[in-house]
């Protein structure tokens, strides 16, 4: 795919390809170039897809995750958003690695806006190389932990495979509880 950036390029080389994971429907998003959004679907699951920021006065990265409503007003992704996952890329220096969040868990962790409760329309990520200081962040770099793949010389495809599968089954368990 051409039109791939090179960190998403990068990724589909070292994971999707030794995953047997197709990229397709591709959709670049032109407002958020700053964070080379784009939406596509793997094996056919639907995927938002954004590069997180290193900021200068705070540990993390820093992305954001909204969408236009039919007003053009920006609100957060809803429950409702037909979308099986929620990537985020992290680099710093020679270090890259990916998120790889279930809509379900960001729903679970206030991100994603359900009817009781607002999301949000940015957050920070922690991926393992960042030392975070404050309670706070430390809790929240612990379980975004469970989501991460660091590529590496070590990477666990295992794993990658196993969130992704793990998403199916959920998605896979919703419906059939709605079919009752």
């Amino acid at each position: 795919m051409k039109n791939l950036n090179d960190e998403l390029r990068k990724i589909k080389a070292i994971i999707y390809d030794n995953c047997s994971f197709q990229i397709t429907d591709l959709i670049i998003e032109a407002e958020g170039k700053e964070y080379k959004a784009c939406q596509f679907r793997l094996n056919g699951m639907k995927v938002i897809c954004r590069n997180s920021k290193i900021t200068p006065k705070k540990k993390g990265q820093f992305v954001t995750f909204w969408k236009r409503n039919k007003n053009g007003i920006t609100e957060p992704y809803s429950e409702a958003d037909k979308v099986d996952f929620y990537i985020i890329n992290v680099v710093k220096g020679n270090k890259m690695g990916q998120f790889i969040f279930p809509k379900s868990v960001l729903i679970e962790y206030g991100i994603i806006s359900t009817p009781q409760k607002d999301g949000k329309r940015g957050f920070r990520v922690y991926p393992n190389w960042d030392t975070p200081t404050s309670q706070q962040a430390k809790k929240t770099q612990k379980w975004q932990m469970k989501y991460f793949v660091e590529l590496n010389e070590e990477i666990d495809l295992d794993l990658v495979k196993e969130l992704y599968q793990d998403n199916n089954y959920l998605e896979q368990r919703l419906k059939d509880r709605a079919m009752r």
